[in-house]
C-alpha cells in the first residue's frame, strides 16, 4: 500500500481536499493530512481524520512521538506528497526554501516525490512572479498538476480551479505505474494468471461450479501488467470486465483451463494459479435436459486433472504460485499443498469468513514460501493485496 501525505493550504478549494482524501483512500492509498493555519479557516482537522482514519498534523511544535521529529518522519513515511490546493503563497515559499510551518518544513526536509495542484485567481496564477516560482520548483523536480478552467471564487470564469480529485488520483496512479515498470523485476517477463471458477456441465441446463468471483486473480493480473509484465489471464465465467493490456482467454471447464494453461506454460516466467478449479466433473454429460423422476438422484463424478500439480512436476525455470482457499486447518493444508504440488509459494485464505471470502472485495492472506518463511497480509481490498503480494514476490522470485 502506497503512503500519501496530503498538504492542504489556505484556499477555498480546501473543501475539495476532503473529497481528494476520500478518493485516495478508496483507490487503496494510506493517506495522512497536514493543514496550514490558513487552511483551518476553511476546513477542520476532524473532517480529514474521519475520512482518512489517520491523525491530522497542524503544528511543527506538536511532537506527539518523542522518538522522532515529526516533520522529518512524515516525509520519510510518504511515497508521495501532494499539496492540494496549493496557493500562490505556498508556491512562493517553497521556491525560496522558507520553512515556517508544518507543511513547508516537511517539504524542505524530504526527498520524497512532490506534486503541486495550484488553486488561485487567474491573475495570481498568470503573474510573472508566480510563473517564475513554478518554473523554479519544476527545475527542482516538483510535479505540477495544472489547474483547470471554470468558475472561480472571485467570480471570474478562467484558469485557476484546482484540478478535480479523481484526476489527481489518476495522475498519482500513472506515476506509480511508471515507477513500478521502471524498477520492477517483472518488466518484460511473461506471466500467466488463472482466475474465477470452472463450470462442469451435467446436462444443457445444469452444472456444478463454485462461488469464486475472480476478483483476486483479476487484481493480480492487472498488478503484473502495471509492473511491465506480458500477462495472460485464463479465466472461468465471471461478472468482471476484461482488463485492458492483458491477453484474456475465457474457458469454462477444468479441462479447458488445463489445456489453456499447459499449452502456454513453457514460455512463462511466473504463473499465479488463483482460480478455483473444480476437483470433480461428471463422468457423463447428457445431450438433453435430465427429466425429473421419482426418488433421489445420483450423479457420478470423476477427478479433474490437477493443474497445479502438473505445473509443479513439469516446471523448469518457472516460478509457481498457488492459492489455498480453505475453511479449517488453513496453515496445515497450505504447507501440505506447497510440498505436494512443488510450488514456490502457496497463498492461503479463509473462504469460510464471508467478509473476506468468495465474492467479497476484501481478503486477508498468508504467503507460505518454499524456504519455510511466511508473510501475513492484513485484511484489505483485493486490489491492494495484489500489490502487496507482488511486493513480496519482487524480492524473492528470482
Amino acid at each position: 500500500m502506497k503512503h500519501i501525505l496530503l498538504a492542504v493550504t489556505g484556499s477555498i478549494a480546501a473543501y475539495k481536499a476532503i473529497d481528494l482524501t476520500s478518493k485516495l483512500t478508496q483507490a487503496g492509498y494510506d493517506v495522512r493530512v497536514m493543514l496550514t493555519d490558513h487552511a483551518q479557516e476553511f476546513v477542520t482537522p476532524l473532517a480529514f481524520q474521519a475520512i482518512g482514519r489517520n491523525p491530522v498534523y497542524t503544528s511543527t511544535f506538536k511532537e506527539e512521538n518523542p522518538q522522532e521529529i515529526q516533520h522529518v518522519a512524515l516525509g520519510d513515511w510518504a511515497d508521495a506528497i501532494i499539496v492540494a490546493p496549493a496557493t500562490a503563497n505556498i508556491i512562493a515559499k517553497l521556491s525560496v526554501g522558507i520553512a515556517d510551518d508544518m507543511v513547508t518544513s516537511t517539504l524542505l526536509a524530504t526527498e520524497t516525490p512532490k506534486f503541486i495542484a495550484p488553486a488561485m485567481n487567474v491573475h495570481m496564477y498568470e503573474n510573472p512572479r508566480t510563473q517564475r516560482n513554478i518554473e523554479v520548483l519544476k527545475s527542482d523536480g516538483y510535479h505540477f498538476i495544472e489547474p483547470g478552467d471554470g468558475f472561480l471564487a472571485c467570480g471570474y470564469v478562467a484558469k485557476g480551479r484546482m484540478e478535480e480529485p479523481l484526476q489527481i488520483v489518476s495522475v498519482l496512479n500513472d506515476y506509480f505505474k511508471q515507477q513500478h515498470i521502471q524498477h520492477s523485476s517483472f518488466t518484460g517477463k511473461h506471466a500467466l494468471v488463472t482466475a474465477g471458477p470452472t463450470v462442469e456441465v451435467i446436462d444443457p441446463v445444469r452444472f456444478v461450479s463454485n462461488r469464486s468471483s475472480g476478483k483476486m486473480g483479476f487484481a493480480i493480473a492487472q498488478a503484473l501488467r502495471d509492473r511491465g509484465a506480458h500477462v495472460t489471464l485464463v479465466t472461468g465465467p465471471t461478472q468482471l470486465e476484461d482488463p485492458t493490456g492483458v491477453e484474456v482467454i475465457h474457458i469454462e471447464s477444468a479441462e479447458e483451463m488445463f489445456q489453456a494453461v499447459t499449452q502456454r506454460y513453457d514460455e512463462q516466467d511466473i504463473v499465479v494459479k488463483a482460480a478455483a478449479v473444480s476437483d470433480y466433473t461428471p463422468t457423463q454429460v447428457l445431450d438433453h435436459k435430465m427429466k425429473k423422476q421419482e426418488g433421489d438422484l445420483s450423479v457420478t463424478f470423476k477427478r479433474t486433472k490437477d493443474i497445479l500439480k502438473y505445473l509443479g512436476e513439469h516446471k523448469t525455470h518457472q516460478y509457481l504460485v498457488g492459492f489455498a482457499a480453505e475453511t479449517q486447518n488453513i496453515e496445515q493444508y497450505a504447507q501440505d499443498k506447497l510440498k505436494r504440488k512443488n510450488a514456490d509459494v502457496i497463498i492461503s485464505n479463509n473462504v469460510g469468513d464471508q467478509s473476506i471470502g468468495f465474492k467479497s472485495d476484501d481478503n486477508e492472506l498468508t504467503m507460505h514460501f518454499k524456504n519455510g518463511e511466511t508473510h501475513n497480509i492484513k485484511k484489505g481490498k483485493k486490489v491492494q493485496l495484489a500489490q502487496q503480494i507482488l511486493d513480496e514476490l519482487e524480492t524473492r522470485w528470482q
